[in-house]
């Protein structure tokens, strides 16, 4: 798996839902909707450092597989989550949501369950 790199999302289905279901605030909804983030992806080993940048912040988050870590959400609010690899697939799991990233081709796919909204991003190498 080599998520390595400078990933530009293009597309993003149920992100307004997605983002009321995990109860962030309406001014994120409405800010995050209309942007298509930058994710900036360096890992070595089982250590990974993500940063989604957009025109109003960034946020950084850095894990490593198979140990609890804390991630911080767009909003602020920090989360506990363990993320674990399959089969290539980067599997992250909060008490909010279940993520799973993985390269197909030469996009990166991101799908996000919280509850039953399902959250789709897809990306391509910048």
């Amino acid at each position: 798996m080599d998520f390595n790199g400078t990933w530009k999302v293009y597309s993003e289905e149920n992100l307004e839902e997605f983002l009321k279901v995990i109860g962030a605030p309406e001014v994120v909804v409405k800010m995050r909707k209309d942007v298509k983030p930058v994710m900036v992806i360096k890992h070595t080993g089982r250590d990974f450092t993500c940063t989604m940048k957009t025109r109003f912040c960034s946020r950084v988050n850095s894990f490593t597989i198979g140990k609890e870590s804390e991630i911080c959400s767009l909003d602020g609010r920090k989360l506990k989550c363990t993320v674990r690899e399959e089969t290539g697939k980067l599997i992250c799991e909060t008490n909010k949501f279940t993520s799973v990233r993985e390269i197909q081709g030469d996009e990166m796919i991101e799908t996000v369950t919280a509850g039953s909204v399902t959250f789709i991003s897809r990306s391509k190498r910048a």
